[in-house]
């Protein structure tokens, strides 16, 4: 008996998961910023100057204002180093355009980390996509600033005083000026928020994050999927008035917001099954804010609309528990 109880005093028991995977907070927020590199060295290339200081501007006021609302504020410790700070800033940077004055940008980056991030508690608490929540936030307040979009000017010195144009979007809703090609489209040639405009460099992040495994393929390609059907459908029953599925995937912020910022851990589902019908959801709010809406875009209000129904899709969509019987 002795023997049984020097042998259970040395047994430690904990709860699961009893397999460590290797993966941290800091690898993960370092392998998306990585996967982000293409899309900003397009926007500097195509903005030059004013893309350099808008990114700089958000990516530093976000870690800024993390660490002085968790050491003054909430007094608690500091996580700065987690770089989940510095890639919400650098999300916000991806979602504006590279005029924004740093004012403007500043301001956003206090709302997306003290209103969408540390309000909540911090790092795995937000029910929103921080970045999303910054830049609807100034599209709401500063509509003037956040929808004069520079045009592409390779290099450009310009920061303020840039050039500006319509958007492909916009330029479709408002049936006006001569409209981007695919190739266009595809490569970035075009006026846009500074990492939204080249399809090419967002989908060569999303093989790098799939490659490392950082996110699985259900969101993106729901999302994806789903704006193509229904763009095509409408597309189908009248083609003079509704867009083609191709130039609706690579115009706008779709490929940036269904590859970056819906497949954000905190505010999406946990579960494949679940993954798919919030990507559905996504899909389907941008195509209907896209065409019937006041919005030339809807990509950020379809995510954050379908960010609220992530506890009630968790809670109703599970997985089959271990052992469980399937009913009859």
């Amino acid at each position: 008996m002795q023997g049984i109880e020097e042998i259970m005093d040395k047994l430690i028991i904990s709860p699961a998961p009893h397999i460590h995977g290797g993966d941290s907070v800091e690898k993960n927020m370092r392998a998306v910023i990585i996967a982000l590199v293409p899309a900003l060295l397009v926007g500097l290339y195509f903005f030059g100057l004013g893309a350099l200081i808008v990114t700089l501007t958000a990516v530093v006021s976000c870690v800024a204002f993390e660490y002085l609302i968790q050491k003054y504020l909430l007094k608690t410790e500091t996580t700065i180093f987690d770089g989940s700070a510095a890639l919400t800033g650098l999300l916000l940077a991806m979602n504006l355009p590279s005029n924004l004055p740093v004012w403007i940008i500043i301001v956003g980056s206090l709302v997306a980390i003290g209103i969408g991030k540390m309000t909540y508690g911090g790092l795995g608490n937000n029910p929103f996509n921080p970045a999303l929540v910054g830049r609807v936030f100034l599209l709401i307040s500063f509509p003037v600033q956040m929808t004069s979009w520079p045009l592409a000017n390779p290099l450009s010195t310009n920061y303020l005083d840039a050039e500006t144009g319509a958007t492909a979007l916009a330029m479709f809703k408002g049936h006006f000026g001569d409209m981007p090609s695919t190739l266009d489209l595809f490569l970035g040639q075009m006026s846009g928020s500074i990492g939204e405009i080249s399809s090419l460099a967002l989908l060569a992040g999303l093989a790098y994050l799939l490659v490392k495994k950082v996110i699985s393929w259900h969101i993106p390609i729901s999302v994806l999927a789903t704006v193509a059907v229904f763009s095509g459908i409408l597309h189908l029953a009248n083609p003079e008035v509704y867009a083609t599925p191709i130039f609706q995937l690579f115009s706008g912020g779709l490929m940036l917001g269904a590859i970056f910022m819906a497949t954000d851990y905190v505010t999406s589902p946990m579960n494949p099954r679940g993954m798919l019908v919030y990507g559905v959801g996504i899909g389907i709010i941008t195509v209907v804010i896209r065409v019937f809406g006041a919005y030339p875009e809807g990509v950020s209000f379809a995510i954050l609309i379908m960010n609220a129904f992530t506890p009630l899709i968790n809670t109703y969509i599970k997985p089959k528990r271990f052992g469980e019987k399937a009913k009859s």
